[in-house]
């Protein structure tokens, strides 16, 4: 698996915005397969600079399916001024129903492992460091909350994912 540090979920969501039950998944790639929308939000807090993104993401197999391709694409408003964003990840199917995920570019990111529905992950980035929880609130909604902290960021997304079509066809 990957370089990035990964903790064992707690017993319970925790933050702000964590629901009150989650979702266990069995089979992350199986899961996440299919069309979702993002809806994300951005805070700088450092400058108190602040966006939204909204879009698509698709996961889709790649090539000759040894892994998963999450594919977003949408628009960024940060501060006023709306500009086309998107990103490409990989994501590598584990043993057991989990996933190693990936940058375009086949660099390690972090580990995925949604099979009590809650996941803690910690990727480091130069001198900053990113923590991220997955959450799964239910067949049809994800959840990933992201804090960088560190010399060059200060940041925290919040990001909510939710099935396109309404069926949980990838469960």
């Amino acid at each position: 698996m990957s370089s990035a540090a990964a903790t064992a979920p707690p017993s319970g969501p925790t933050g702000p915005t964590g629901p009150s039950a989650v979702f266990p998944v069995p089979d992350v790639l199986v899961f996440l397969t299919g069309r979702w929308t993002v809806d994300r939000t951005l805070t700088d807090l450092a400058t108190g600079a602040a966006g939204t993104y909204q879009g698509t993401a698709e996961f889709r197999a790649d090539g000759d399916g040894a892994r998963l391709l999450h594919v977003e694409d949408g628009e960024l408003d940060w501060n006023g001024t709306v500009n086309r964003a998107g990103r490409t990840l990989g994501l590598l199917p584990g043993p057991d129903g989990t996933a190693e995920v990936t940058f375009a570019d086949g660099r390690p990111f972090h580990d995925l492992d949604l099979r009590t529905g809650l996941w803690h992950t910690r990727h480091p980035c130069g001198a900053d460091l990113y923590d991220g929880t997955f959450t799964v609130v239910s067949p049809l909604e994800w959840r990933v909350r992201w804090r960088t902290a560190g010399p060059a960021k200060e940041h925290v997304q919040h990001s909510v994912y939710r099935r396109q079509g309404g069926s949980g066809a990838g469960v």
